[in-house]
């Protein structure tokens, strides 16, 4: 996974809203461009101002597929009011009420790549249940609780085709990460001991895996 950004989508990203490392963002573009060659979408579950998903959709252009991006565009937990990653700018003032769409397409426009990407605004579960097709990628990335993590896990891995990778991010296994962290962790065990991934890298909390098995 030797693949890196070109230098205006690299620089959308470092420009972009969002909480994603550039080590990580790497590690994710890589991912995307090599799952990329099955021909088959490339899904992230959490797209909040869309920082990750200029990687994705850089990647899908490379690779003539298309990215797809699942939120309810409310905000997750730690993003509400009072919390330490809540941004007052995405709060729609009319409502008083987290919406992080236009900011999302406001990224995209000036990143050149709507015309790569699928925007599907709804939780994520209710999404998932209509989605019946394989997916080259599932980058997992959305609510940070176990109840939200789990059911983006069973949702989407299962749409994971042959070959394909998955992708959990902010993967903390240490106890005292619990809020930020302890979720996805044990998304990313679950998905390891369910025999279907094996673990194929690791960039700080992001975990890259590839479909081996059939169980889930």
């Amino acid at each position: 996974m030797s693949a890196t950004p070109e230098p205006e989508i690299l620089a959308a990203f470092e420009g972009a809203k969002g909480f994603m490392p550039l080590d990580e963002g790497l590690a994710l573009y890589a991912a995307a461009v090599a799952a990329g060659g099955l021909g088959l979408p490339l899904l992230e579950v959490g797209t909040y101002c869309g920082r990750s998903t200029i990687l994705l959709a850089g990647a899908a252009r490379r690779a003539g597929v298309t990215a797809l991006t699942v939120d309810h565009h409310r905000g997750s937990e730690e993003q509400q009011p009072g919390w330490d990653y809540h941004d007052p700018q995405t709060v729609d003032p009319e409502l008083g009420l987290m919406d992080t769409l236009p900011s999302f397409r406001r990224t995209l426009h000036r990143a050149g790549l709507e015309d790569h990407v699928v925007a599907l605004v709804g939780r994520s579960p209710q999404i998932a249940a209509l989605w019946n097709s394989p997916l080259g990628l599932v980058f997992v990335d959305g609510g940070h609780t176990d109840e939200h993590a789990n059911a983006d896990y069973e949702g989407w891995a299962p749409r994971v085709a042959d070959g394909g990778l998955l992708v959990v991010h902010d993967v903390f296994p240490h106890p005292e990460d619990e809020f930020t962290g302890q979720a996805p962790y044990r998304v990313y065990l679950r998905a390891l001991e369910s025999g279907a991934f094996t673990e194929v890298s690791d960039t700080g909390s992001l975990r890259v895996l590839r479909r081996t098995g059939a169980g889930i």
